[in-house]
């Protein structure tokens, strides 16, 4: 069984269906997880003020003990600021089903409250034995403790598309932020060669926000020295944020309108902008970028109020991070792309997909990969 507490999550309307979704996979996940490796193969909790639920662990019958106790023990750990946003739910669903399949079981912890809440959950996975941990941290700097803590116990540490700065992990797996950040580049400045760009990036918390922008920048960079562009702001968010994204957006339109790109760092802001463009009928006249390619950004797109999203293949990612983590466990070798540094004094082993830039004349590649289906994209589009 799966329980979720979570009191310090600020709710908004457009999200609710979004949960929804989010806690019917996890419940689907748990479900195929109990016909193929004994009851409750997934268990997770979300506990608030750093509490979490020690009756939620993997509960294993009598005769099964022996064959369970083969079984090695994944514990993923998700920051909640982002768990209602529709990209995790996909690599959860994925990687917990690949890591099944692969013949683990995997603990899942929704850390409530940001990072002290994060840092009690993975201290409660250590306490029930995990092998190796997977990690999508909510604040890179702020989690190296507890993370070199857990190394140091011997238990393996996978960072997941966000990279742990300042103590050693074992991998390193995302896909290469600094492309999507060229990828928003290169549309916008095609679409908007001449003109006032505004910049609002992810969290501050989170390097991959920086590596976006120097991407974007290596693109748009020679525009404004050129004299053709003009990034009129540029911000960062403390969180990957819809709510705060209208909040800081809508400040900014209260002095001015005056845009013709806005780059988002992802769908979540995306939707923000052009929820606060379309109150003010510019949606459509302003270039907007993000990218996730979330179903209603796809949806954006055909309808012409967005200009591209950057999609990530991440049914090929969760299922190579599930690998990754069963080829660490058993000291099996598995070659990396390339070494990143992360401030540790250590390269890490870093497994890297690459992003896909996406507009109305690629959409097919969505659809064809299964992400979305051609019906909902084109739900709001008359023949």
């Amino acid at each position: 069984m799966i329980h979720y507490f979570n009191r310090n999550i600020r709710w908004s309307s457009s999200r609710v269906k979004a949960v929804a979704v989010f806690f019917g996979l996890l419940l689907l996940a748990a479900c195929t997880a109990a016909g193929k490796a004994g009851p409750a193969a997934i268990s997770g909790t979300a506990g608030s003020g750093g509490n979490a639920a020690p009756g939620n662990s993997s509960q294993k019958t009598e005769s099964g003990a022996k064959d369970a106790e083969a079984r090695p023990v994944i514990g993923f750990s998700i920051a909640t600021d982002t768990f209602i946003t529709e990209r995790w739910n996909k690599d959860l669903k994925v990687f917990s089903g690949a890591a099944q399949e692969l013949g683990a079981d995997v603990i899942v912890q929704l850390s409530a409250g940001g990072t002290r809440e994060q840092i009690a959950q993975i201290n409660y996975m250590i306490n029930q034995k995990i092998d190796i941990l997977v990690v999508i941290a909510h604040d890179t700097e702020m989690i190296s403790g507890v993370i070199r803590q857990i190394r140091n116990a011997g238990i393996p540490v996978i960072a997941y598309d966000r990279m742990i700065v300042g103590v050693p992990v074992d991998a390193y797996i995302s896909f290469d932020s600094l492309e999507v950040g060229r990828q928003y580049g290169l549309a916008v400045s095609e679409a908007v060669p001449q003109g006032k760009y505004l910049v609002v990036n992810g969290s501050l918390h989170d390097v991959n926000s920086f590596e976006i922008s120097k991407g974007l920048h290596q693109i748009i960079d020679p525009l404004v020295n050129a004299g053709a562009v003009t990034v009129e702001q540029e911000i960062y968010l403390e969180e990957w944020s819809f709510d705060e994204a209208l909040e800081r957006i809508g400040a900014i339109f209260e002095e001015t309108t005056d845009f013709d790109a806005i780059i988002c760092g992802n769908d979540n802001i995306a939707s923000a902008a052009i929820q606060l463009l379309s109150e003010r009928r510019l949606a459509g006249k302003v270039a907007v970028v993000g990218q996730d390619a979330e179903l209603i950004s796809c949806q954006h797109i055909v309808e012409g109020l967005q200009l591209m999203t950057v999609y990530k293949p991440i049914g090929k990612l969760a299922s190579r991070a599930a690998r990754l983590a069963m080829a660490i466990k058993s000291g099996q070798d598995f070659p990396p792309d390339t070494f990143t540094d992360n401030q540790s004094g250590t390269p890490i082993p870093s497994y890297i997909e690459k992003p896909i830039a996406v507009n109305k004349d690629n959409m097919d590649i969505v659809i064809r990969d299964g992400f979305h289906s051609r019906e909902d994209i084109y739900r709001n589009v008359m023949d």
